[in-house]
C-alpha cells in the first residue's frame, strides 16, 4: 500500500521539490495550499521531471490556512506523516512582526494537533538557519544544531522571529506530547534550479544580484544551500526514524554577498552586475527608503561559519557546493528573465 504524506505548503519553491522527490520516491502526496486554483501549476512543474508517469496520480491537493481551523482534521485522514513546510516568507520586512510571526507559529501548532488528534505521530517540520544564527557571537564563530536565535538580538528580523518562535513552538509542544516525533530541517539561503517560474523569495537575492537592480552590493553573508539538497533531507528524515528528535543545519557554506556577485560577474561578464561593495553611509540613507537594506544593517560585515556534519554524517548528504548552487540559478533566471 502506498504511504500518503501530507504536505503543506506545496506551491512553495523547496515544496515543490519535495513533491517531486517523494513522488519519484513511491509515496503518495497530499498537497495543502491557500487556493485550489494552484493545484494545476504544482502539477505542472513537477509532470517533466516525474521518472514515472502514474506517479502524477498519486499527487492531490486540499485548501488549508495557516491561520484557519477549517479542513486540517479532514486533511490528516489516511495520512502517515506530516511535512510542514508552510510559513510566510517576504522579501522586505512587514510593518509589525506579528504579521509573520502570528502565522508561523499558529501554523505550525495548528499542523501538529491535528496530526496529533489523528494518530499521525511523524513530523518533519521546515525551519530555517534564522532560527539558528542571530545570537551574540564572535567574528568567525561556528553555529550548529545547539544553537538557537535570541528574538530579541539586533540581528534578528521578523522573519528570524517567525522561524525561531514556530520552532520553539513546535519543539515546545512535542515536549508535552512525548509520542509525537519531530524532525527540524533548517536551510540557510536556498538556492538552485527552481521547477517553474513560481519561485518566490529564495531565488530574491541572486535574481536581483543578476539582474544588476542595485549599483553597489551591502556586506552582508549567509549560509547557502541547493534545493536539492534541501529536498533530499527532508525525504532522509521521513525514511530514518533515528533522525526523530533532532535539528538538521541544512548549509553547502557561509558566503559574502559580495561574493555571490562576484561568481555571478565572473561567469556572466557581459552583464551589468555590480561588485563594488556598498558604503556603509549610502545603505544607511537607501535603508531610509528600501525596507529590504534596513534588513541587512545589523549585519553587515559579519562572517561565520555553519557545522552542518549532522546532516552530511546522519543522513549521508554531499553538499552540492556553494559556487555550483549560485551559477545554477543564474542559468535558470537568465533563462526566463529578458533583462
Amino acid at each position: 500500500m502506498t504511504e500518503t504524506v501530507l504536505l503543506t505548503g506545496v506551491t512553495g519553491f523547496i515544496a515543490k521539490r519535495i513533491a517531486l522527490d517523494l513522488l519519484n520516491a513511491g509515496y503518495a502526496v497530499r498537497g495543502s495550499l491557500r487556493s485550489i486554483k494552484r493545484a494545476d501549476e504544482v502539477r505542472d512543474a513537477v509532470r517533466p521531471h516525474i521518472k514515472d508517469p502514474v506517479s502524477l496520480d498519486h499527487l492531490s491537493f486540499v485548501e488549508l490556512d495557516l491561520t484557519h481551523d477549517g479542513g486540517w482534521d479532514e486533511a490528516m485522514i489516511g495520512i502517515s506523516a506530516v511535512l510542514h513546510t508552510a510559513s510566510p516568507f517576504p522579501m522586505t520586512q512587514p510593518k509589525s512582526d506579528e504579521d509573520l510571526i502570528r502565522p508561523a507559529v499558529d501554523g505550525a501548532l495548528r499542523a501538529l494537533r491535528a496530526a496529533r488528534n489523528a494518530g499521525v505521530t511523524r513530523i518533519i517540520l521546515t525551519s530555517s538557519m534564522a532560527a539558528v544564527m542571530n545570537k551574540e557571537l564572535a567574528q568567525g564563530a561556528t553555529v550548529n544544531e545547539a544553537d538557537w536565535t535570541d528574538v530579541n538580538h539586533p540581528t534578528a528580523t521578523a522573519y528570524d522571529k517567525s522561524k525561531t518562535l514556530a520552532e520553539k513552538a513546535a519543539w515546545d509542544f512535542v515536549a508535552d506530547h512525548p509520542e509525537m516525533r519531530l524532525t527540524t530541517v533548517n536551510p540557510g539561503l536556498v538556492a538552485g534550479i527552481p521547477l517553474d517560474v513560481k519561485y518566490g523569495t529564495s531565488l530574491g537575492l541572486i535574481e536581483r544580484f543578476f539582474l544588476g537592480s542595485d549599483p553597489a552590493v551591502p556586506d552582508f553573508g549567509l549560509p547557502l544551500v541547493d534545493v536539492i539538497d534541501v529536498s533530499a533531507m527532508h525525504l532522509e528524515a521521513l525514511k530514518r526514524p533515528e533522525t526523530a528528535g533532532k535539528r538538521y543545519c541544512a548549509s553547502a557554506g557561509f558566503i559574502a554577498a559580495p561574493e555571490i556577485a562576484r561568481i555571478l560577474k565572473e561567469a556572466y561578464p557581459n552583464r551589468k552586475i555590480a561588485t563594488r561593495v556598498a558604503p556603509k553611509w549610502l545603505l544607511r540613507i537607501l535603508a531610509l527608503m528600501d525596507p529590504s537594506v534596513r534588513s541587512v544593517l545589523p549585519t553587515l560585515g559579519r562572517l561565520l561559519e555553519v557545522d552542518a556534519s549532522r546532516a552530511t554524517t546522519e543522513m549521508e548528504i554531499d553538499f552540492i557546493p556553494v559556487r555550483d548552487s549560485i551559477l545554477a540559478s543564474a542559468s535558470y533566471i537568465a533563462s526566463v528573465k529578458q533583462a
